[in-house]
């Protein structure tokens, strides 16, 4: 891999593990944003609402990474860490794992949970595709009507996806860029009479600048 590229998985994935009546619910996604975590969380808490936790960690970039743990109730340290590793261990990133658990009746103590969590985890990496994606930025072109061809011609040419776009005197489009083409694109973009290119900072595959 190169600083433009990471490991991540390529769709949800699910695993699970069993200790002394304890079910736990082991889940993955792919994520790009912290929006899109609180709102797969969200969805889970309310799918498995009669579950005893709910518990996760996800990372986020690489360079500027964002990264949480959460124990959901656990005593400390022995549910978001352990799964958080399985991530770090595995060199991903852009990825949500979320353990939810069943309580069986009987008490793992602190060494039980530790390794309940971390299997339960460790299962759905075993289900998963992981892949290698590229980092992407995203970046928003201005520019006057009059040149549009000259601007779309560069953007079909690279098979850039218009995220959003407005066509009028000012025309405006947004767009996604692999880190390993952005200096060579934006500069062809730029050199165009009256395009302007700036980075939109935000927390989906945005590495800063």
């Amino acid at each position: 891999m190169t600083e433009d590229t990471f490991r991540t998985i390529s769709c949800k994935a699910e695993g699970l593990y069993k200790s002394r009546g304890s079910k736990f619910l082991a889940f993955g996604y792919p994520v790009s944003s912290e929006q899109e975590i609180k709102n797969i969380i969200t969805g889970i808490r309310k799918k498995y609402h009669n579950a005893k936790h709910c518990c996760y960690a996800y990372r986020i970039g690489s360079i500027n990474e964002i990264s949480r743990m959460n124990d959901d109730g656990e005593p400390s340290n022995t549910a978001g860490k352990p799964i958080y590793r399985q991530i770090i261990s595995n060199n991903l990133t852009n990825i949500l794992i979320i353990v939810v658990r069943y309580f069986g009746g009987t008490l793992l103590g602190k060494g039980g949970l530790i390794k309940a969590y971390k299997s339960a985890a460790t299962d759905m990496l075993l289900n998963a595709d992981i892949i290698i994606r590229t980092f992407t930025r995203l970046y928003k072109i201005d520019f006057d009507y009059s040149v549009m061809s000259e601007v779309l011609r560069i953007l079909d040419r690279e098979k850039l996806e218009q995220l959003e776009n407005k066509y009028d005197q000012i025309c405006s489009v947004k767009i996604r860029i692999s880190t390993d083409k952005e200096d060579n694109i934006i500069s062809r973009l730029r050199r165009i009479n009256s395009v302007e290119v700036s980075a939109i900072k935000d927390d989906l595959n945005d590495q800063g600048s």
